[in-house]
């Protein structure tokens, strides 16, 4: 830990710390096996999927096969349609999770550090939190128009709620113990702040972040809805007004698939941050109570 390593530089007799054993690395193909575990119900879902559709069990009209799924998107792909409801779907999300996480890192902050704000801001906050997204969609009209900014708020506004409360709770749940201990060592703020309250906050924000982006895909749908033509919500919505089923599953299983995609991506970014946390990682084969 960081405020260990602090103090164990200070002119101060400490008691000797024991080392905790590092684990071995896992080798690149167990990793490999590890993450295809992942692949293995969704495939068993798509085969179960096309040979009920084979079999007549499904009406082609209302359950389309997978097979025709990919066909259509195959089609709307040669025609550069897919990808560039892909890209602007991918874009409006960006940005809304960048001002969604910009405004409740600093609120979250604010509110979990001071007592003062907490008690002026939070109540606001969560009975806003539970105003539901399509409610947004009529004042966000209004105020912004039909272009990008009322699609980017209402994501945004999506985003933001559970990167909040993640980071405000995570300050203050953070060890009391451990800031008494750096004000012993007469640490400054600073120092507190970078070898305490960061290291012991960032678990809960990770997961606030991540929290965040999967509601960013959820809410761009409904951002969807305010007068575009470009989208993967505007794709499933002309699928419905259209009659092309295929069309809907197919703009819904990319949606899965982009959120897993940047979900992994926040992951793996995020994972350094988080280098040092010996944490829990399931029973292992052959582990049992003592």
């Amino acid at each position: 830990m960081a405020l260990v390593d602090l103090i164990r530089r200070r002119p101060v007799e400490a008691a000797t710390l024991e080392g905790v054993a590092a684990s071995l690395p896992k080798g690149a193909t167990a990793g490999l096996l590890k993450r295809g575990k992942g692949l293995v119900v969704p495939l068993l879902l798509l085969l179960a999927w096309e040979v009920l559709s084979r079999l007549g069990v499904f009406a082609a009209h209302l359950v389309p096969s997978p097979t025709a799924v990919v066909e259509e998107l195959h089609y709307l792909w040669q025609r550069g349609e897919l990808f560039n409801h892909l890209w602007v779907t991918s874009l409006r999300v960006a940005w809304g999770f960048g001002v969604g996480v910009l405004a409740a890192t600093i609120l979250g902050a604010l509110a979990g550090a001071s007592n003062l704000a907490r008690e002026l801001l939070d109540p606001t906050i969560q009975g806003l939190k539970a105003v539901p997204s399509l409610a947004w969609v009529p004042l966000f009209i209004l105020w912004f128009g039909i272009f990008e900014t009322p699609k980017i708020a209402l994501i945004a506004v999506g985003v933001f709620f559970p990167v909040y409360l993640n980071l405000m709770s995570a300050i203050q749940d953070s060890d009391r113990k451990l800031v008494e201990v750096g004000r012993i060592y007469r640490l400054s703020r600073f120092q507190q702040l970078r070898y305490i309250l960061v290291p012991s906050t960032l678990p809960s924000y990770v997961v606030g972040l991540r929290s965040g982006l999967a509601l960013g895909w959820m809410f761009v749908i409904a951002a969807e809805l305010m007068g575009t033509s470009e989208g993967l919500g505007f794709l499933m919505i002309d699928g419905q007004m259209t009659g092309h089923p295929s069309i809907i599953v197919g703009s819904l299983l990319l949606f899965a698939f982009a959120g897993k995609a940047t979900d992994g991506l926040l992951a793996m970014l995020t994972r350094p941050l988080l280098a040092w946390q010996d944490s829990f990682s399931g029973m292992n084969k052959g582990q049992g109570n003592a």
